[in-house]
């Protein structure tokens, strides 16, 4: 990883893009992506995309990761200051109490804390999670006017304020990893096929989209629009190798093993079979999931677009998932981008991905 890649991941991960207000995020993506692409696009709601044209004849292959993080929603201030959320995605509220929140407002970021009752007087009587709505965020405000003054209203998003850090000699650990290093991977692919001596036949798109944490809908658009003649969809999967994790239900993922490939499905048997061979001749590691129903990613909202995409699911194995302390191997990382990277290389003006009969 060059310095001026790794200063692009960092400041990536340390920029916050909730659902629904990914700009902050996707203007970085999209300005990094532009030293190599011949062209970055957008669409109206923001997901943006980086092209790098291919011959005339050749196929579109589209590299989909999801731009958006959980995060909260303002719903209520009450008369004392205190602000009530609604969570955005997946956020975890087992985690929230105790934790640092910015959010964002009419007025720029605005620092509040998740309260946490002291352990000495709250009722430990059958003690459960805390809904979402009994999370309360404290500003430093004594009354709804002086959140008001501070430029806070209902709707304005939020997210935990921890950010990324190098841990140990080879991992990456924070907040938003869940796909932030998605955006990152793809974008290493268009920088890495840039700078081939000979342009590929294929015409290779790599799409940063948002809102998938609350349905997919910005890949959805965008598949609609590009309609590709292939796709490969990069996100994140649950790695298994830590305590207190049944391998029997979840499967074995170990984090530094690679990235897996998604079996069933959305996953189209031809495209899976491709990323296979091409991980076998570049000596790159693999691991492998089942997904008999859906794989809860962009996946499910692409493949079945218009006439059919023939689709496949790359995961980066991930520890502690939706929470601020999510853990990547940064091995994996690399093996995912040099998979992608030789997937692109290996697709042919005559290729074909769909089951003969």
């Amino acid at each position: 990883m060059s310095p001026s890649s790794k200063a692009f991941l960092l400041d990536l991960l340390s920029t916050p893009s909730p659902t629904g207000f990914e700009a902050r995020g996707q203007r970085k993506w999209a300005a990094y992506a532009r030293k190599f692409a011949d062209r970055v696009e957008s669409d109206a709601y923001g997901s943006a995309w980086a092209t790098l044209d291919g011959g005339t004849n050749g196929r579109r292959l589209m590299f989909e990761a999801h731009a958006d993080e959980i995060g909260y929603m303002v719903k209520y201030i009450n008369k004392h200051g205190f602000i009530f959320v609604d969570r955005v995605g997946g956020s975890d509220v087992a985690t929230a109490r105790g934790r640092r929140v910015d959010i964002f407002g009419d007025k720029g970021t605005v620092r509040g804390v998740i309260g946490n009752t002291a352990i000495h007087i709250r009722d430990r009587t059958d003690e459960k999670v805390p809904k979402v709505h009994e999370l309360a965020i404290d500003i430093g405000a004594s009354s709804d006017k002086e959140v008001a003054k501070a430029g806070i209203r209902v709707g304005h998003p939020a997210v935990y304020a921890d950010g990324v850090e190098e841990l140990g000699p080879d991992k990456l650990c924070g907040r938003a990893l869940d796909n932030r290093l998605g955006g990152y991977i793809i974008a290493e692919v268009i920088a890495r096929l840039a700078k081939r001596k000979s342009r590929l036949p294929t015409t290779v798109y790599a799409v940063n989209a948002v809102q998938e944490e609350i349905g997919g809908h910005g890949a959805r658009m965008i598949a609609h629009r590009l309609m590709p003649d292939v796709a490969v969809v990069l996100d994140v999967t649950h790695a298994t190798d830590t305590p207190h994790v049944d391998e029997k239900k979840h499967g074995e993922i170990k984090l530094g093993g690679g990235p897996s490939l998604t079996h069933g499905g959305a996953n189209h048997v031809e495209v899976v079979k491709r990323l296979i061979e091409v991980a076998e001749q570049e000596k790159i590691p693999v691991q492998h999931e089942a997904s008999s129903r859906s794989t809860g990613t962009d996946t499910d909202v692409i493949f079945h677009q218009q006439s059919g995409i023939p689709s496949a699911l790359v995961s980066l194995p991930l520890r502690y998932m939706h929470s601020v302390v999510e853990m990547a191997h940064l091995q994996d990382v690399e093996h995912t981008i040099q998979l992608l990277t030789a997937f692109a290389e290996s697709v042919k003006a005559k290729d074909e991905f769909r089951v003969k009969l």
